[in-house]
């Protein structure tokens, strides 16, 4: 495996929280799904080995951003292998909102290089500021709420991290990574140890040390699960109505709710007015439309 990458796009991996050797993993196998079947013929065939120059990464739409570090690890990692050198420049930052026409990232090298790398950079760069967009447009809707909106499990395989960073780009918060740092008990849990309460106290006596959300569909299942000690309730499919009084039975408790099931924007506000800490969105990371962007050579 390649271990090399600048200093910069190092600590921008670090500053965003992102583990180098997991995203470099990430990185590896996209540079080789493109490379499996041999080298890029076309841009070989069209650029002389010698040729050099300078790109940017351009914003086609408006939205915000994420994964710029690992847009720039892709072709300091690619240039790793070819033995070249390239310079990347972060212009923009993962968080900031875009333009059209905005550049986000500038790279000068090998001009092979530059366009080997080009898909599979704008390929997770795309796809993450989708995921950071697609939750900055909730987290708007919400602001000035008590709510925020949170990503689920419900991510593209092999990319969780990198989505769930993006989530946290565009200003949402974090449900567990994977099954082992939280539990949920959801129905299928309920229905196999016989009751809201048996299924908490089994998880409680495996996992004393970790938090135990439980998901609810019914008002009685919600008092159960208050009763039972859960630190916060899953409000799965409710009214409004149902909301509101969810909230008003588990806040005297400091019992925290996450609506959840099948919400749009145009439920935000209605949502955020029961009274709810966090709305639940899958949306975020399994549905969110890819931010269009484009890599252009300089004259």
């Amino acid at each position: 495996m390649t271990t090399i990458a600048s200093r910069p796009v190092v600590d921008a991996l670090a500053r965003a929280g992102l583990p180098a050797d997991e995203v470099l993993a990430v990185v590896e196998r996209t540079l080789d799904e493109d490379l499996a079947w041999g080298p890029d013929v076309t841009t070989e065939a069209t650029l002389p080995a010698e040729a050099s120059g300078t790109a940017d990464v351009v914003a086609r739409q408006p939205g915000c951003l994420a994964g710029l570090p690992v847009a720039a690890l892709v072709v300091e990692t690619l240039a790793a292998r070819q033995g070249a050198d390239v310079t990347v420049d972060l212009v923009a930052a993962d968080g900031d909102r875009v333009r059209p026409g905005d550049v986000v990232l500038t790279v000068s090298g090998p001009l092979r290089c530059l366009l080997t790398a080009e898909r599979t950079m704008l390929n997770l760069l795309g796809q993450l500021s989708g995921v950071a967009t697609a939750t900055a447009a909730w987290a708007d809707a919400l602001a000035g709420t008590r709510a925020r909106v949170r990503d689920t499990r419900k991510t593209v395989p092999g990319l969780r991290v990198l989505q769930k960073y993006a989530v946290r780009c565009g200003g949402g918060v974090n449900h567990r990574m994977g099954l082992g740092d939280a539990a949920l008990i959801k129905d299928n849990h309920v229905a196999a140890a016989g009751s809201v309460r048996a299924a908490f106290e089994a998880v409680r006596r495996v996992a004393p040390g970790v938090a135990v959300e439980v998901e609810c569909d019914t008002l009685p299942q919600v008092r159960e699960a208050i009763d039972a000690g859960a630190d916060l309730l899953l409000l799965d499919n409710m009214t409004p109505d149902e909301l509101s009084e969810a909230v008003r039975l588990c806040r005297p408790a400091g019992v925290r709710t996450e609506a959840s099931g099948g919400l749009t924007l145009a439920d935000a506000a209605s949502v955020a007015a029961t009274g709810v800490d966090y709305v639940s969105v899958g949306g975020l990371t399994h549905s969110a439309p890819v931010l269009d962007l484009g890599l252009d050579l300089r004259a």
